[in-house]
Order: C-alpha cells, then structure tokens, then sequence
C-alpha cells in the first residue's frame, strides 16, 4: 500500500484527471441525448440540445445557433485541456 502510495499515486495522477475530464464530458453528451430521445419534463428538466430542437422547430435559428455553436466550443475546450494534459504528460515522461 506504501509503494502504490507513493510511487504508483504520483505517476497516474494526471490520467486520473484526463479520465475525470473525459468522464464528465462524456456524461454531459449522454444526458443530452437520453433527453432529446426520452424527452424532458416540462418547466423541470432542459438540456441544451433540447433547446436547440425546439428553437429549430419555431425556427429561431440565431438562439439555436448560439446554442450550438457554445455546445461546439464547450467540446473544443475539453479537447483542448486533454492535448495541454497530454503535453505535460510526455514533457514529464511519465
């Protein structure tokens, strides 16, 4: 337990967190999609792709793009953060 304290712990550390980041990025597109499919309840529940749905549908196409095009940038951001991980990582050599 000492040895994956201290040796095993420090080295795994930044992939930990790329899975966390990966893991919530992942969740988010999900949730999105259970939603758009199983629906969402109304005045409750709102995700962004449901917004983009119906702003489409009453054709709101400025608020729908805005949402779409923030939902593009939110998954550059995280692709973004795992390549700067990533750099750190092999700059390191772990």
């Amino acid at each position: 337990m000492y040895a994956f304290i201290t040796i095993g712990l420090p080295l795994v550390r930044l992939e930990f967190l790329k899975a966390a980041l990966v893991g919530f990025a992942h969740s988010i597109g999900t949730f999105g999609v259970v939603m758009m499919i199983g629906g969402n309840i109304p005045g409750r529940t709102k995700v962004l792709s449901a917004y983009v749905i119906d702003y489409v549908q009453e054709s709101r196409w400025s608020e729908a793009s805005w949402i779409a095009g923030g939902m593009v940038m939110f998954a550059f951001a995280v692709i973004f953060i795992l390549t700067f991980i990533d750099k750190r990582c092999a700059r390191r050599g772990t």
